[in-house]
């Protein structure tokens, strides 16, 4: 009879995955196989490779997208080379400090994607904060840092950045402390240790976090919209405006499968590359990573002071764009993106609090915050005993089509998705909006529950057993109130995700029903007054009293785990 609990368990949370995401997906491949654009005509139509014949006849297309990949591996490699002496520090970070630590990494996280965007286009733009600082030593202004491809690769990063620290972070902080007094008795100094010990033993987190950075980066357009200002065009801008605006779904869905298996080829590349660079893992002896000696003293000289700057910049890029969003919002200048202090507003407040001008938005994005939170939870904790208590056969596959909307487009979902709503037109676009967000908070969602659910001390149990209580009791009388602060932890972690979400909400929005990230956006594209950054500094502040509460229950480095 146990042998079926995990199975139904998992079931809810499989069933709702097969239809707003793997459904959504199918959809995408289908259409990619149209011959010609039919908005009002059937999914299943004769398939036909027109528009991936298109694709690779022009030249603007494959342009595109050669554009993507490069951004998507220079993204990857400056997110790689910032991250670890940021993932360092938070392991190496004393237990007492290491969850306000953590914070630097979780609150830019769970910040909308527009508001950071918005604060790199503050720092590099002709008035703004780097042209500010070099002005003051006498260094002529940059006026070409705005729109180029540097800009877009700096927002891609900063997004993009606390995805890698976390990879890396989850290995460094499991290597044995005895490792690192085995380097040191045989005289390694610190810098020798992380080149010879922590970088070879963190090469898997290494390789999750390129796959990661790489696939959300070659899928962006938000940042990539702001930042490129239409010089710089990626894969997922021409899917948005085909889908959209030209109503082209067969094209802008060839452009996403062609996107995905580019992301999947790249994935398999990574696994095969570090495969090599780790023959431990398969039990093959290995060659020790040794520097040649006449190295070693320049590594002990230049290596703490390199690792010192990487980490400053890393702090910096992670935490400055939101500073000076916070200083934007007390600024009295006509638009958002003029950058230069001119004087000191609560005017962009007033227009916040008592004008109502984001009130509508703001409160349709509560809403669906809100209800995709709770419908997230409760597909999580069934799927969360399931793991942890129930074991049965087939379960790594499961779990791995479980996170496989972290690694797979958002945009393919958004297309496909949007496909579906426009024939069966009886489902609400909250309903749809809703699905959506609740895929994308089900993986974050299902890690922390079953970190929780482990966590249960089974002997509290087996003692209200023994006095009686059947299973409903135990848990509503011993799990559940076990369970408080990882559901606690879970529901404000899904409730930031939904609130923040742009990528796919843009394909769904409808006039009456948009959420306050994509107002923003959009009016971000062609004038936007600086009340986007008081309703913006306004959600910092949120995220980070709502970080706070969280840690007064729990540790805050405890909300990523294996």
């Amino acid at each position: 009879m146990n042998r079926w609990i995990g199975p139904v368990l998992a079931a809810p949370v499989t069933l709702w995955l097969l239809l707003a995401f793997a459904a959504p997906m199918f959809v995408v491949l289908v259409l990619s196989l149209h011959e010609y654009p039919d908005p009002f005509g059937p999914i299943l139509m004769a398939p036909s490779l027109a528009q991936y014949t298109e694709i690779v006849s022009d030249t603007f297309y494959l342009g595109v997208i050669s554009e993507t990949v490069l951004l998507s591996l220079a993204v990857t490699v400056v997110a790689a080379v910032l991250g670890y002496p940021l993932a360092y520090w938070l392991a190496r970070m004393p237990v007492k400090y290491r969850a306000i630590a953590f914070s630097v990494i979780l609150i830019p996280l769970l910040t909308n994607v527009v508001v950071r965007s918005l604060g790199i286009m503050l720092l590099l733009s002709p008035e703004g904060l780097i042209n500010t600082v070099t002005g003051w030593v006498g260094i002529p202004p940059a006026r070409s840092m705005l729109f180029t491809h540097g800009a877009v690769i700096v927002a891609l990063t900063q997004v993009f950045l606390p995805f890698m620290v976390l990879a890396l972070y989850d290995n460094l902080q499991n290597t044995s402390p005895r490792v690192h007094e085995a380097a040191q008795s045989l005289g390694a100094s610190p810098a020798v240790r992380f080149l010879t010990v922590d970088l070879p033993l963190s090469l898997p987190g290494l390789r999750a976090g390129s796959v990661i950075v790489f696939l959300m980066a070659s899928t962006a357009y938000v940042s990539a919209t702001l930042l490129g200002g239409k010089k710089v065009w990626t894969t997922s801008m021409l899917v948005l405006q085909e889908a959209i605006k030209n109503l082209n779904a067969p094209l802008a869905a060839a452009l996403t499968i062609a996107m995905t298996v580019i992301g999947l080829s790249f994935a398999a590349l990574c696994t095969i590359g570090f495969t090599r660079l780790m023959p431990w893992l398969k039990g093959k002896p290995s060659r020790p990573l040794s520097i040649p000696r006449w190295l070693v003293p320049w590594v002990d000289a230049l290596g703490p002071i390199v690792s010192r700057i990487l980490l400053l910049m890393s702090l910096l890029l992670l935490l400055l764009p939101l500073g000076l969003v916070f200083v934007q919002s007390f600024n009295d200048v006509p638009q958002a993106t003029a950058a230069g202090f001119k004087g000191f507003t609560l005017k962009w407040y007033e227009q916040v609090f008592f004008a109502g001008t984001y009130a509508d938005a703001f409160w349709i994005s509560v809403q669906l915050a809100l209800a995709s939170m709770v419908a997230a939870i409760a597909l999580a904790l069934p799927a969360a005993f399931a793991l942890a208590r129930f074991p049965f056969r087939g379960r790594s596959m499961l779990v791995a089509f479980w996170l496989l909307p972290l690694t797979l487009p958002n945009v393919a979902i958004g297309v496909g998705m949007l496909r579906l709503l426009q024939l069966y037109v009886i489902i609400p676009p909250f309903i749809g909006l809703m699905a959506i967000h609740v895929i994308v908070i089900l993986p974050f969602a299902i890690t922390l529950l079953t970190t929780s659910v482990m966590a249960l001390d089974r002997s509290q149990e087996e003692a209200a057993a023994s006095l009686g209580a059947n299973g409903i009791k135990r848990f509503f009388l011993i799990i559940l109130p076990g369970l408080a602060p990882g559901l606690f932890a879970a529901g404000i972690v899904g409730f930031l995700l939904s609130f923040g979400e742009v990528t796919v909400t843009s394909f769904l929005t409808t006039a009456r029903m948009t959420t306050l990230p994509v107002r923003i956006y959009a009016e971000s594209t062609f004038s936007l007054e600086p009340t986007a950054h008081a309703i913006s500094a306004v959600l910092i502040l949120f995220t980070i009293i709502a970080l706070a509460v969280v840690g007064k229950i729990v540790r805050l480095d405890r909300l990523y785990a294996r």
